[in-house]
Order: structure tokens, then sequence, then C-alpha cells
């Protein structure tokens, strides 16, 4: 127990001298190419070539794998501290825009698969596993969060009471407008569109176009399709 509290206090004084030393290196003076050396030290998979800006803040990088051509701009907070079970998957190709924060608790898996685009100021919370496909664009001020308060009892403080943590599964090629937000629980089908200010809580049908808050689905993009290849 003691050694591996020992080597966890080393690990992270490793991480802290490393992400200080490089992490605010200016674009113009090589920053990215000095970061792309330096984080393989400490990261526990990280493919080549990567692109981080200057100003990004990563934690628990010992469970943080990035995959080949993954850009991460400033301001963009990555933490999979918490847990020694915790991991964070940026898959191939992979571009988080700046202010994004992606956050596990504790036995969290956060997956964000090939060539997704994850907007500016979104936040992806555990402590539930997430999940986010292949091709899919999150558009800015996005929420997705894997947990929700139990709140039963009016004589305990909510904060007191615990959460829920069911997951949430984002399928591939989906499309979440400006200011979505995707609660515990839900998943949203393959080829989706959620609209801007949507509040998703729950199943969302793979190929639906949904809106509201509620979200509700208002059409099926396959009819649509199957109409136009008709025509």
């Amino acid at each position: 127990m003691n050694h591996k509290r020992y080597s966890s206090k080393l690990q992270r004084l490793q991480e802290l001298f490393l992400t200080t030393l490089l992490g605010d290196i200016p674009t113009i003076a090589f920053g990215p190419r000095l970061r792309n050396l330096g984080y393989r030290m400490i990261f526990a998979k990280m493919d080549s070539p990567i692109y981080i800006q200057n100003g990004v803040e990563f934690l628990g990088t010992g469970c943080i794998h990035i995959g080949k051509g993954v850009y991460i701009f400033k301001g963009v907070r990555i933490d999979a501290q918490g847990h020694q079970n915790n991991r964070i998957d940026l898959g191939n190709g992979v571009a988080i825009e700046r202010n994004v924060n992606i956050g596990c608790l504790e036995n969290t898996y956060i997956h964000i698969d090939e060539e997704t685009f994850i907007g500016p100021d979104v936040c992806i919370a555990g402590p539930g596993d997430i999940k986010i496909g292949k091709n899919c664009m999150i558009a800015a001020h996005s929420g997705i969060y894997a947990n929700n308060h139990n709140f039963a009892d009016p004589m305990q403080l909510i904060k007191n009471q615990g959460v829920t943590r069911k997951g949430i599964v984002i399928e591939d090629d989906c499309w979440l407008g400006h200011g979505v937000t995707v609660l515990d629980g839900v998943t949203i089908g393959r080829g989706s569109v959620i609209g801007a200010g949507a509040v998703v809580n729950k199943d969302i049908p793979p190929f639906s176009v949904a809106v509201g808050m509620p979200a509700r689905v208002i059409k099926s993009r396959i009819a649509k399709d199957l109409v136009t290849s008709a025509e």
C-alpha cells in the first residue's frame, strides 16, 4: 500500500513538473512539438502527431490515451483523477475546441471516438461512463452529464444523498446543436440531430431529429432520405 502511494505521488510530481514546464510554451516557440516529446513520458498512451496548444490542463495523465492527429486548443481541462480505473480515450482525429472541460470522478470511462468535434465551452462529466461515437459534432456550450443527484429524503442535504450513474451513449454521426444538455441514462441513436437548446432526458432513436425541453422527436431522417432518393 505504501509503495502504491509513493508511486502515485511520484507520478503526480512528474506530471506537475512536465505540464508546468511545457504547458505554457507558446505555439510560435515550438510549443506543440515540445509537448509531443515531453508528454509521452507521463500519458498512458500518446500517438503521433498530435497538436496541443498552450494553456491546456491535464490531470491524471496516466489514465489518458490520445490518438493520432488529435487537436486540443487553449483552455481545455482534461481530468482523469480520482481512481486508478479511470480512463479517458481520445480517438484518432478528435478535435477539442477552447475551454472544454472533460472530467471523471471514480471508475469512469470516457471515450470520444475518431474524427469527432467538440465545440467551445462544452462540459463532459462522469462518474457514469460516456461513449461518443465517430464523426460526431457537439456544438458550443453543450453539456453531457452522466450523473444525477438523489434527493428523495428532504431531511438530508442533497449533496449527502449520493448520485446515480447510468452512463450515456451518443452513437456515430450525431450532431448536437448549440447548448444541448444530455442527461444520465440516455442513448442517442446513430445519425441523429438534436436541435439547439434541447434537453435530452430519454433515448432518441437512430436517424431522428429532436428538439425541445424535454427533447421530442419531430421527424425521421430516414423517411426524408427515402423521398430524396426516389426523386
